[in-house]
């Protein structure tokens, strides 16, 4: 199985992160770290990290979600 840092270069240097404001970019990259500790299925993995990387640094999961979708297409 991959794992989510084998699919993105780091450091992450797109234009939806580079358009994020610094606090963001934070967001995102504890996102990163802390999917890769997580287990199960991918789609567990990302939905179980947003929340907790949300209440960590006491934002929306939206940021996340907006992000995603933002590097993805969608």
């Amino acid at each position: 199985m991959q794992r989510v840092s084998q699919l993105i270069n780091k450091p992450v240097n797109t234009t939806a992160y580079n358009d994020l404001p610094p606090f963001h970019k934070e967001v995102v990259a504890d996102f990163f770290k802390v999917v890769e500790k997580e287990e199960g299925s991918i789609i567990d993995r990302v939905e179980t990290t947003i929340d907790k990387v949300a209440t960590k640094h006491n934002v929306s999961t939206d940021i996340m979600y907006n992000y995603i979708n933002k590097e993805t297409g969608e």
